[in-house]
Protein backbone atom coordinates (compact mmCIF):
# COMPACT_ATOMS: atom_id res chain seq x y z
CA UNK A 1 0.00 0.00 0.00
CA UNK A 2 1.71 3.47 -1.13
CA UNK A 3 0.37 7.07 -0.65
CA UNK A 4 0.76 9.64 -3.04
CA UNK A 5 3.34 12.14 -3.15
CA UNK A 6 0.66 15.04 -1.64
CA UNK A 7 0.14 12.26 1.63
CA UNK A 8 3.82 12.05 1.81
CA UNK A 9 4.02 15.65 1.69
CA UNK A 10 1.61 16.38 4.55
CA UNK A 11 3.03 13.92 6.77
CA UNK A 12 6.46 15.22 6.15
CA UNK A 13 5.01 18.69 7.00
CA UNK A 14 3.93 17.61 10.31
CA UNK A 15 6.53 15.40 11.29
CA UNK A 16 8.24 17.19 13.91
CA UNK A 17 4.35 17.35 15.66
CA UNK A 18 4.32 13.42 14.47
CA UNK A 19 7.73 12.72 15.96
CA UNK A 20 7.22 14.49 19.47
CA UNK A 21 4.15 12.31 20.06
CA UNK A 22 5.67 9.27 19.46
CA UNK A 23 8.18 9.77 22.07
CA UNK A 24 5.41 10.76 24.45
CA UNK A 25 3.22 7.59 23.01
CA UNK A 26 6.65 5.71 23.95
CA UNK A 27 7.03 7.00 27.40
CA UNK A 28 3.66 6.07 28.07
CA UNK A 29 4.38 2.51 26.82
CA UNK A 30 7.62 2.18 28.86
CA UNK A 31 6.66 3.35 32.16
CA UNK A 32 3.39 1.44 31.68
CA UNK A 33 5.02 -1.68 30.40
CA UNK A 34 7.45 -1.61 33.71
CA UNK A 35 4.54 -1.01 35.89
CA UNK A 36 2.70 -4.08 34.79
CA UNK A 37 5.56 -5.44 34.98
CA UNK A 38 6.12 -5.37 38.98
CA UNK A 39 2.59 -5.41 39.26
CA UNK A 40 2.81 -9.29 38.05
CA UNK A 41 5.79 -9.96 39.80
CA UNK A 42 4.75 -8.77 43.11
CA UNK A 43 0.83 -9.94 43.11
CA UNK A 44 1.14 -12.53 40.64
CA UNK A 45 3.71 -14.59 43.86
CA UNK A 46 1.07 -13.30 46.07
CA UNK A 47 -1.41 -15.02 44.08
CA UNK A 48 0.98 -18.37 43.74
CA UNK A 49 1.90 -18.89 47.40
CA UNK A 50 -1.87 -17.41 48.25
CA UNK A 51 -0.84 -15.00 50.94
CA UNK A 52 -3.79 -13.86 52.86
CA UNK A 53 -5.57 -10.63 51.81
CA UNK A 54 -3.05 -10.04 49.34
CA UNK A 55 -3.89 -12.69 47.37
CA UNK A 56 -8.36 -12.35 47.11
CA UNK A 57 -7.24 -8.53 47.05
CA UNK A 58 -5.71 -9.27 43.81
CA UNK A 59 -8.34 -11.55 42.77
CA UNK A 60 -10.35 -9.33 42.65
CA UNK A 61 -8.29 -6.43 40.89
CA UNK A 62 -7.98 -8.97 38.64
CA UNK A 63 -11.67 -9.79 37.84
CA UNK A 64 -12.66 -6.38 37.84
CA UNK A 65 -10.02 -5.09 35.51
CA UNK A 66 -10.59 -7.82 33.05
CA UNK A 67 -13.95 -7.46 32.77
CA UNK A 68 -14.64 -3.78 32.42
CA UNK A 69 -13.19 -1.60 29.20
CA UNK A 70 -9.93 0.21 29.47
CA UNK A 71 -11.95 3.21 28.62
CA UNK A 72 -14.32 3.20 31.12
CA UNK A 73 -11.66 2.14 33.38
CA UNK A 74 -9.23 5.31 31.78
CA UNK A 75 -12.73 7.51 32.13
CA UNK A 76 -12.81 6.56 35.93
CA UNK A 77 -8.95 7.67 36.44
CA UNK A 78 -9.46 11.00 35.06
CA UNK A 79 -13.02 12.23 35.72
CA UNK A 80 -14.19 10.22 38.66
CA UNK A 81 -11.21 9.63 40.69
CA UNK A 82 -10.95 13.23 41.46
CA UNK A 83 -14.13 13.03 42.94
CA UNK A 84 -14.17 9.90 45.20
CA UNK A 85 -14.91 11.30 48.68
CA UNK A 86 -11.79 11.71 51.21
CA UNK A 87 -9.69 11.19 47.99
CA UNK A 88 -10.09 13.66 45.83
CA UNK A 89 -6.80 13.38 43.58
CA UNK A 90 -6.57 14.56 40.36
CA UNK A 91 -4.24 13.34 37.73
CA UNK A 92 -3.12 15.38 34.83
CA UNK A 93 -3.37 13.58 31.65
CA UNK A 94 -0.01 11.78 31.18
CA UNK A 95 -0.62 10.62 34.27
CA UNK A 96 -4.19 9.23 33.64
CA UNK A 97 -3.19 7.77 30.91
CA UNK A 98 -0.04 5.86 32.02
CA UNK A 99 -1.70 4.83 35.19
CA UNK A 100 -5.25 3.49 33.11
CA UNK A 101 -2.71 1.10 30.47
CA UNK A 102 -0.38 0.09 33.62
CA UNK A 103 -3.25 -1.22 35.78
CA UNK A 104 -4.82 -3.02 32.99
CA UNK A 105 -2.15 -4.25 31.79
CA UNK A 106 -0.86 -5.53 35.37
CA UNK A 107 -3.99 -7.44 35.84
CA UNK A 108 -3.10 -9.76 32.70
CA UNK A 109 0.41 -10.17 33.91
CA UNK A 110 -0.77 -11.08 37.43
CA UNK A 111 -2.01 -13.91 35.88
CA UNK A 112 1.01 -14.45 33.55
CA UNK A 113 3.20 -14.59 36.39
CA UNK A 114 1.16 -16.79 38.70
CA UNK A 115 0.53 -19.60 36.08
CA UNK A 116 4.51 -19.25 35.61
CA UNK A 117 5.15 -19.71 39.66
CA UNK A 118 2.77 -22.35 40.07
CA UNK A 119 4.73 -23.77 37.34
CA UNK A 120 7.84 -24.27 38.55
CA UNK A 121 7.95 -28.38 39.87
CA UNK A 122 7.92 -28.69 43.56
CA UNK A 123 11.23 -30.48 43.63
CA UNK A 124 12.85 -27.27 42.88
CA UNK A 125 11.04 -25.55 45.73
CA UNK A 126 11.77 -28.62 48.06
CA UNK A 127 15.72 -28.52 47.03
CA UNK A 128 15.71 -24.60 47.88
CA UNK A 129 14.40 -25.65 51.30
CA UNK A 130 16.68 -28.65 51.80
CA UNK A 131 19.31 -26.01 51.21
CA UNK A 132 18.44 -23.99 53.87
CA UNK A 133 16.66 -21.62 52.11
CA UNK A 134 14.00 -20.41 53.84
CA UNK A 135 10.42 -19.45 51.56
CA UNK A 136 11.35 -16.06 50.20
CA UNK A 137 14.87 -17.30 49.71
CA UNK A 138 13.70 -20.09 47.56
CA UNK A 139 11.22 -17.46 45.75
CA UNK A 140 14.39 -14.81 44.97
CA UNK A 141 16.78 -18.03 43.93
CA UNK A 142 14.56 -20.94 42.51
CA UNK A 143 11.36 -19.89 41.60
CA UNK A 144 11.38 -16.31 40.23
CA UNK A 145 14.51 -17.15 38.02
CA UNK A 146 12.24 -20.21 36.55
CA UNK A 147 8.47 -19.08 36.89
CA UNK A 148 9.51 -15.56 35.40
CA UNK A 149 11.46 -17.34 32.43
CA UNK A 150 8.01 -19.38 32.10
CA UNK A 151 5.92 -15.97 32.30
CA UNK A 152 7.81 -14.14 28.94
CA UNK A 153 5.93 -15.96 26.00
CA UNK A 154 2.44 -14.66 27.53
CA UNK A 155 3.36 -11.54 29.12
CA UNK A 156 4.55 -10.63 25.73
CA UNK A 157 1.17 -10.55 24.21
CA UNK A 158 0.18 -8.58 27.42
CA UNK A 159 2.80 -6.23 26.41
CA UNK A 160 2.33 -5.36 23.47
CA UNK A 161 -1.42 -4.73 24.41
CA UNK A 162 -0.46 -2.10 26.93
CA UNK A 163 1.68 -0.33 23.87
CA UNK A 164 -1.54 -0.82 21.02
CA UNK A 165 -4.13 0.66 24.56
CA UNK A 166 -2.40 4.03 24.17
CA UNK A 167 -4.04 4.84 21.22
CA UNK A 168 -7.35 4.50 23.21
CA UNK A 169 -6.07 6.14 26.60
CA UNK A 170 -4.37 8.77 25.20
CA UNK A 171 -7.26 10.37 23.31
CA UNK A 172 -9.18 9.29 26.00
CA UNK A 173 -7.90 12.13 28.21
CA UNK A 174 -6.57 14.47 25.77
CA UNK A 175 -3.16 13.37 25.92
CA UNK A 176 -0.84 14.28 22.87
CA UNK A 177 0.19 11.01 21.65
CA UNK A 178 0.19 9.28 18.32
CA UNK A 179 -3.55 8.77 17.61
CA UNK A 180 -4.60 12.37 19.19
CA UNK A 181 -2.40 14.27 17.21
CA UNK A 182 -3.16 12.08 14.03
CA UNK A 183 -6.75 13.52 14.76
CA UNK A 184 -5.49 16.97 14.80
CA UNK A 185 -4.05 16.72 11.79
CA UNK A 186 -7.26 15.15 10.27
CA UNK A 187 -8.94 18.00 11.15
CA UNK A 188 -7.18 20.26 9.21
CA UNK A 189 -5.99 18.56 6.39
CA UNK A 190 -9.41 16.29 5.95
CA UNK A 191 -6.91 13.30 4.71
CA UNK A 192 -8.22 10.91 6.37
CA UNK A 193 -6.88 7.86 4.59
CA UNK A 194 -3.12 9.36 4.36
CA UNK A 195 -2.91 9.82 7.87
CA UNK A 196 -3.99 6.70 9.11
CA UNK A 197 -2.02 4.62 7.16
CA UNK A 198 1.24 6.27 7.88
CA UNK A 199 0.28 5.80 11.81
CA UNK A 200 -0.49 2.16 11.06
CA UNK A 201 2.78 1.88 9.35
CA UNK A 202 4.30 3.42 12.50
CA UNK A 203 2.53 1.21 15.15
CA UNK A 204 3.16 -1.75 13.04
CA UNK A 205 7.04 -1.29 13.22
CA UNK A 206 6.73 -0.65 16.82
CA UNK A 207 4.77 -3.61 17.82
CA UNK A 208 6.95 -5.55 15.39
CA UNK A 209 10.33 -4.34 17.12
CA UNK A 210 8.93 -4.70 20.73
CA UNK A 211 7.94 -8.22 19.94
CA UNK A 212 10.98 -9.02 18.35
CA UNK A 213 12.91 -7.30 21.25
CA UNK A 214 11.45 -9.52 23.66
CA UNK A 215 11.21 -12.83 21.65
CA UNK A 216 15.15 -12.21 21.59
CA UNK A 217 15.21 -11.79 24.91
CA UNK A 218 13.18 -14.98 26.04
CA UNK A 219 15.45 -17.08 23.55
CA UNK A 220 18.43 -15.85 25.71
CA UNK A 221 16.58 -16.75 29.05
CA UNK A 222 15.32 -20.41 27.83
CA UNK A 223 15.26 -22.76 29.63
CA UNK A 224 17.84 -26.12 29.55
CA UNK A 225 14.98 -29.14 28.05
CA UNK A 226 16.03 -30.58 31.07
CA UNK A 227 15.23 -28.28 33.87
CA UNK A 228 11.39 -27.52 32.46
Amino acid sequence: MMLAASGWSLIWANHSVLLHALVRTLEISAIAIAGACVIGVVLGAARAYRIPVISQLAAVYVEVIRNTPILVQVFFIYFAFPQVPWIGVRFDEFTAACLGVMIWGGAFNIENFRAGFEAVPQRYREAGFALGFGRIATFRHVVFPIGGRIAIPPSINTYIAVLKNTAIAGPAVGFAELTQVSYGIIETSLRTYTVFVAIGIVYLVIVWTLSASIRLLESRLALPEGRR
